[in-house]
């Protein structure tokens, strides 16, 4: 079974995050999911962002990296929005990383100042109408990722919804992220 570093969105550590590393948890699988904002949890993304602008982007994906000192490089990177600032960075720069499971974000490689390893599995999940994936030129990096990469895969949802996949949020779409757990699960499988 796969080893996994779970990074969370701008809101923080929520109880959707949890619910959503138990379930790949109850697959078998080891999940971490370190807290990037020391505690703290937000009521918006906005908010979120504001926080992580006043500590600096920079600052998030170092705290990231910290937090895969302590766990063996043989594992997935996976990130959650602004979560995939840091798994994103320690799938393309650390040794011996085993894949990339990006929602709701994705950025060229070339911003986090190194190529895509050749060989690294990566799945982005995100819907195909969401302001933020859509709207911000997101979807055009997973796209450009998923066809460079022979074990890329890119999965749109129908809708709106940025965080569809949190349980503890109103933009929880349960169909879509039944399916999105089925997906991760069958790429955690061979990891």
């Amino acid at each position: 079974m796969a080893e996994v570093l779970l990074f969370h969105h701008a809101l923080g550590v929520t109880k959707g995050m949890n619910v959503f590393a138990g379930e790949l948890r109850a697959g078998g699988h080891t999940v971490h999911v370190p807290d990037l904002f020391e505690g703290r949890t937000f009521d918006s993304i906005e908010d979120g962002l504001a926080y992580v602008t006043e500590v600096g982007f920079e600052e998030i994906i170092a705290r990231g990296e910290r937090a895969a000192l302590e766990l063996p490089r043989e594992i997935v990177y996976a990130g959650f929005s602004l979560g995939v600032l840091p798994a994103q960075k320690l799938a393309q720069t650390r040794e011996g990383a085993r894949g990339a499971l990006l929602f709701y974000a994705c950025v060229t490689p070339a911003m986090l100042g190194s190529p895509w390893p050749t060989g690294m599995p990566v799945q982005i999940h995100g819907m195909d109408a969401d302001p933020f994936f859509v709207g911000e030129g997101d979807i055009e990096a997973a796209r450009e990722l998923a066809a460079s990469e022979r074990h890329g895969e890119l999965f749109l949802y129908p809708g709106d919804q940025h965080y569809f996949a949190d349980s503890s949020l109103p933009s929880y779409d349960a169909e879509a992220t039944a399916l999105l757990v089925e997906r991760v699960l069958e790429f955690l499988r061979s990891k």
